[in-house]
């Protein structure tokens, strides 16, 4: 019931006689046809907001916002199907330390309600706890680790990324061997009992209470879109985001986006904020691979360089306004849905100094950030019965962003007279503004120090005689 050892004066030999007795087992499974495993094409994916759904139902038991990633792959699905599959997976793990990561048991769907099977989980799993416990246990949290969803897959869960892909890795094996077991007569995991002991394990227990004492990253389990994510500003948040502990889906028009982003607790997806499918799609992705959506960071735009309003095309003018009004617009509306289910969710809007000190030479830029923060003030009203806070950020003179090239810094300052250095130290405090600076703002008014905190707006300037 635990797995194979094999040892030897040599330790060459130590290891050929694990090589050759593990063949004898595969041998073994394939003369009697037992390492074939279910298969079969999900009838169809869980929306983004089943996803989301279910993500806040599990958040519930387990007290904190987990992560849950879809596998929809032909074993998971035909595993899914199983017509035994209620049965089998009841009895237990395939080894008692897998406990620690999955859970005695998954929760499987019945097709009635998430909250319905979570409490009928939750009631199985504190009847296990009563029936084992001694004196002194104190109950674990009462969240399933994956969930078994008929014609759909299986949904892994788990506080971080790192720990979303070991899940994954212990019920792909878990799934097989389960099924294998069933054909050579039974699955027969160890006793309740047994597992129990390891699940509660005194060591385990200690580990629990050192883990609960230690301060953890301020976005832990947060799941978090950023838009524009390729370069300058808003990589920069992407990574900061990352840093203080949440999951990241970095969206881009780019696709360098794709190679950037990767990794446990990463996803760079290409995305056209001009286009409501892109959006679709790119929400929709998020959703299965992270479970749901607590911050959106919108930040994608373009500055096309300075040109008078008498030379001002048409087609410039619809462009910009296109992409740093209505593309922010199309990300937010697209949004709502899921951060209306997401954990302490916040809408971050990227604005600008335009807004309230413009200069000549950007009437369609300053017009399009000052749409854009009317907008985000709407939706700071419309979103707070919601719990959905929405602030703003108005950064001014961060050049190193992919907007800003030495052409059009040289130029603005030029229109100032002044130098490139003094251009970019001009404001009050004379310091230069980085994307780095921007970041860490960004991540502190998402996060728990501005939890009370909608419709702000909230200057990253250096200190602007104009503004103020």
């Amino acid at each position: 019931n635990h797995g194979i050892f094999t040892f030897h004066d040599d330790a060459k030999t130590a290891y050929e006689n694990m090589i050759r007795l593990v063949t004898k087992a595969e041998d073994f499974l394939v003369k009697r046809g037992a390492n074939q495993t279910l298969t079969a094409t999900a009838s169809q994916k869980p929306s983004a907001l089943e996803m989301a759904e279910l993500r806040k139902a599990l958040g519930g038991a387990l007290g904190a916002p987990p992560l849950l990633r879809l596998n929809s792959n032909s074993e998971a699905v035909g595993f899914s199907n199983w017509d035994r599959v209620a049965n089998v997976v009841a009895k237990g793990t395939v080894t008692p330390d897998h406990v620690i990561h999955i859970k005695p048991w998954p929760m499987v769907l019945t097709g009635g309600s998430f909250a319905t099977d979570l409490e009928n989980y939750i009631q199985d799993y504190n009847a296990y706890f009563e029936a084992n416990a001694t004196t002194g246990l104190k109950e674990l949290d009462t969240c399933p680790r994956w969930v078994v969803w008929p014609g759909r897959g299986c949904v892994n869960v788990a506080l971080s990324a790192k720990t979303l892909r070991v899940v994954d890795d212990i019920t792909t094996h878990t799934r097989r061997c389960m099924q294998w077991g069933e054909t050579l007569g039974g699955w027969k995991p160890v006793s309740e009992e047994d597992l129990f002991a390891v699940e509660y394990w005194e060591l385990e227990q200690a580990k629990l209470k050192v883990g609960a004492s230690g301060s953890k990253p301020s976005l832990q389990g947060k799941i978090a879109v950023v838009t524009g994510a390729a370069s300058g500003i808003g990589r920069a948040i992407a990574l900061e985001l990352k840093a203080q502990g949440a999951s990241v889906a970095a969206l881009d028009i780019n696709s360098s986006v794709l190679e950037m982003y990767k990794g446990d607790g990463f996803l760079g997806l290409i995305c056209d904020v001009t286009k409501e499918e892109s959006i679709r799609l790119a929400l929709e992705n998020v959703a299965l691979n992270f479970g749901g959506l607590d911050i959106l960071v919108t930040n994608a735009g373009t500055f096309p360089g300075g040109r008078k309003i008498e030379e001002l095309s048409e087609s410039d003018w619809t462009q910009i306004l296109d992409v740093n009004l209505s593309g922010h617009w199309r990300v937010i509306k697209a949004a709502i849905p899921l951060l209306k289910l997401g954990f302490d969710p916040s809408i971050l809007v990227v604005g600008s100094k335009n807004v309230s000190a413009p200069g000549p030479g950007a009437a369609a830029y300053s017009t399009s950030k000052a749409g854009l923060t009317q907008l985000a003030r709407v939706a700071a009203l419309e979103l707070a019965p919601f719990g959905v806070r929405v602030n703003t950020i108005h950064p001014d003179a961060v050049f190193d962003t992919g907007i800003w090239s030495e052409e059009i810094v040289a130029n603005r300052a030029k229109h100032y007279g002044l130098s490139v250095d003094q251009y970019k130290t001009k404001n009050l405090l004379k310091t230069e503004i980085t994307s780095k600076n921007v970041a860490e703002l960004v991540s502190a008014m998402v996060g728990p120090a501005f939890a009370k905190t909608t419709g702000a707006q909230i200057p990253i300037d250096g200190g602007n005689d104009r503004v103020i």
